[in-house]
């Protein structure tokens, strides 16, 4: 490894325009896409007392009932995740019905990000209804361009489409480098739940 020097001042000026609501997007096929949507969900919900308004998760591939560790977790602190879905598409023994989740699901998160009284929605692994057709893409398009200018919205998951990358303010590719489920190696429960 070669070493450097670390850097002693800044390269790039400091932003000067208007502060605004974001879209967020972590996609690709690497480890970390929800993972980071509760980090940032969490330094969110941290300073809720600034910004004066709610914090909420909606996870569109997990069950209502869903107890792993970040339920677990937000449940303590008090922090809303809702499952919205039934599980992962090859265990449902009935597609229509998980296909009926998501539109339902995503009227209540699509009310969340208008309401004017969130501040982040994160959107867990929203991008599998809308690949497998489930959702409308037009209709997320235009509630992304109709929410209040304060509001941020955070979508997660693979292979997110085109135009919600172009409207997105910042988007994150998690590339695969390694992994060790294909070497083999079982998730892990704390680190994949």
């Amino acid at each position: 490894m070669q070493t450097e020097q670390p850097p002693t001042r800044r390269d790039a000026a400091k932003p000067e325009g208007e502060r605004r609501g974001l879209v967020l997007i972590h996609t690709g096929d690497g480890k970390g896409k929800s993972t980071a949507a509760f980090g940032l969900a969490l330094r969110a919900f941290g300073r809720q007392h600034v910004h004066g308004k709610q914090v909420r998760i909606f996870q569109f591939m997990k069950v209502p009932s869903a107890r792993f560790g970040e339920h677990r977790a937000f449940e303590q602190i008090g922090l809303p995740i809702e499952g919205l879905g039934d599980g992962f598409s090859w265990k449902s023994k009935d597609l229509d019905h998980s296909a009926q989740l998501a539109r339902d699901g995503w009227q209540k998160a699509r009310a969340a990000i208008l309401d004017g009284e969130h501040f982040l929605v994160v959107l867990d692994e929203i991008t599998y209804p809308l690949i497998y057709g489930w959702l409308p893409l037009d209709d997320v398009l235009q509630t992304l361009k109709a929410r209040p200018p304060g509001v941020h919205v955070c979508l997660t998951g693979r292979r997110c489409p085109p135009e919600l990358i172009e409207l997105a303010d910042t988007v994150t590719e998690m590339t695969l480098v390694k992994h060790a489920y294909r070497a083999g190696v079982p998730a892990q429960r704390g680190i994949e739940d």
